[in-house]
C-alpha cells in the first residue's frame, strides 16, 4: 500500500451525517501528520484543496473555521488509521474529500504529499 484508502463518502440531506476514515500507509510513521481535505465542486487543481482537519504527530488538531464544532478528527491506536465524523452537515460541505500524509517540505513547513483517491460527499436540501 502506498497511499491512503478513504472509505465513508456518499449522500445525504443537510443536517445529516458522515463517517470519513482513511487506512494510511505505514510511510506516516515518518511524517509530519496526516489530515483530510476538500475538492470544492467545480474545482480541479490540487492547490484548491481546502484544507478540512490535520492531526499532527503529537496530537495537536486543527479544525477549519468553517467546520469546528461540527466535524471530529480522530485517530486510531495505529496511528496510521484516521477518521472524521461530519455531524450537522450543510450543502457547503459537498465536495471529494481526501486523505492526505504530511511531510515536512524544504521550508520546513507541514504539508500534504501522498494524497488518496478521494472519496465523494454530496450534501443535499
Amino acid at each position: 500500500q502506498v497511499q491512503p484508502v478513504e472509505s465513508g463518502g456518499g449522500s445525504v440531506q443537510a443536517g445529516g451525517s458522515l463517517k470519513l476514515s482513511c487506512e494510511a500507509p505505514r510511510v506516516i510513521y515518518s511524517g509530519c501528520g496526516m489530515g483530510w481535505y476538500r475538492q470544492p465542486p467545480g474545482t480541479e487543481r490540487d492547490e484548491e484543496r481546502e484544507e478540512v482537519s490535520t492531526i499532527s504527530t503529537s496530537g495537536n488538531i486543527n479544525y477549519a473555521d468553517s467546520v469546528r464544532g461540527r466535524f471530529t478528527l480522530s485517530q486510531g491506536n495505529e496511528r496510521n488509521s484516521l477518521y472524521l465524523q461530519m455531524n450537522s452537515l450543510k450543502i457547503e460541505d459537498t465536495g471529494v474529500y481526501y486523505c492526505a500524509v504530511l511531510f515536512e517540505n524544504s521550508a520546513l513547513q507541514c504539508v500534504p504529499q501522498i494524497w488518496g483517491q478521494g472519496t465523494q460527499v454530496t450534501v443535499s436540501s
